[in-house]
């Protein structure tokens, strides 16, 4: 991670650089992956815009969810209590990001955007404008001070 700069910095620093918001957040941990960045790129990148522009759950959202995956996840065929565990993990993030982004994980709500509002494939060109109107920054900010904080304080880095 670059010293002078928060996870949350990083994050919102990528965002702007036109990552998508699951990209956002999953680089900003890159310094704990050990995958590459051109891997952590395409892996996450099918998650922006709630799920490749369904408005369904918030990429950065997902974004914490593959880095908590990769940090604390299971590898083997599970059914017990590991996979019970991991999903504890995932439904207290869940909390967690509801709590701080007006209480929804969903990209849809998090817009205020209704299901007939979605238009098409086509990302929405960055304009300042884009980031006035948008609260994606605040919300990839709140994201990777959540999972920071949280694998801290679980001594998962």
């Amino acid at each position: 991670m670059d010293g002078s700069l928060s996870r949350a910095e990083l994050a919102e620093k990528y965002f702007r650089e036109g990552y998508n918001c699951s990209q956002a957040v999953v680089l900003a941990f890159s310094d704990i992956l050990d995958t590459d960045l051109e891997s952590l790129k395409r892996i996450s990148s099918s998650f922006g815009g709630g799920m490749g522009r369904l408005r369904e759950v918030c990429g950065a959202f997902s974004g914490m969810l593959i880095v908590l995956g990769y940090v604390a996840g299971y590898a083997a065929p599970e059914t017990g209590p590991v996979k019970a565990e991991h999903y504890k993990r995932i439904q207290e993030l869940a909390r967690l990001f509801s709590e701080a982004n007006g209480g929804s994980i969903v990209c849809r709500e998090l817009l205020h955007l209704d299901k007939s509002s979605q238009n098409g494939t086509q990302p929405s060109p960055r304009t300042e404008e884009f980031y006035r109107k948008r609260p994606c920054l605040g919300i990839i900010g709140n994201a990777a001070v959540i999972l920071d904080k949280y694998l801290k304080e679980n001594d998962l880095i």
